[in-house]
């Protein structure tokens, strides 16, 4: 994809991959430009997102962001907390994230899944205008909905390897499968 490629997909909106009663709804910050220019969901190649989304045990193999629409069949589904696409995340207001921080609440309100798993836990934060949060489970939930702020995948979060990160994702696989 060439640089203008990726300039013309800045501001894009990317469909949600999302339906009624998913078992987590994974929430991005916004779409990157590789994103918004492919149309799937963490689509940066140095993006962890599907990596620790296999290593954690939530699909049963590594699928490629064009694959996105086969987590429904796993009861997952992914939304962002800002609908534009960006470059960077911080390129993003915090009038921005709060407003998409309310929207969210509609949109999760409306589905109803399980759980909303904030992937960015700064994100989350502004959002929800919760200064406290820490990665894990949040006291705060939407209806029936429990929230769980979780790393960032962006390969620019080095503070969190591939490993560590599987790890987190893996206790929010365990919280989400314990009702069963």
């Amino acid at each position: 994809m060439t640089p203008a490629e990726l300039e013309a997909a800045r501001d894009r909106l990317v469909p949600d991959v999302v339906a009624a009663g998913l078992r987590v709804l994974f929430c991005g910050i916004n779409p990157g430009l590789m994103t918004a220019a492919t149309g799937h969901h963490f689509a940066r190649p140095g993006n962890r997102f599907w990596p620790v989304l296999h290593a954690s045990g939530f699909t049963p193999r590594l699928l490629k962001p064009s694959e996105q629409h086969e987590l429904l069949s796993y009861g997952l589904g992914i939304t962002n907390v800002v609908a534009r696409a960006s470059a960077r995340a911080d390129e993003l207001t915090d009038e921005e994230y709060r407003e998409g921080g309310r929207l969210l609440q509609e949109k999760v309100t409306r589905l109803r899944p399980r759980w909303l798993a904030v992937a960015g836990v700064t994100a989350y934060r502004v959002a929800f205008g919760d200064k406290r949060a820490a990665i894990g489970p949040q006291e705060r939930t939407i209806g029936s909905t429990r929230i769980w702020a979780l790393p960032n995948p962006s390969g620019l979060n080095a503070h969190w390897t591939l490993a560590t990160m599987a790890e987190e994702f893996a206790r929010l696989r365990a919280a989400a499968y314990a009702d069963d």
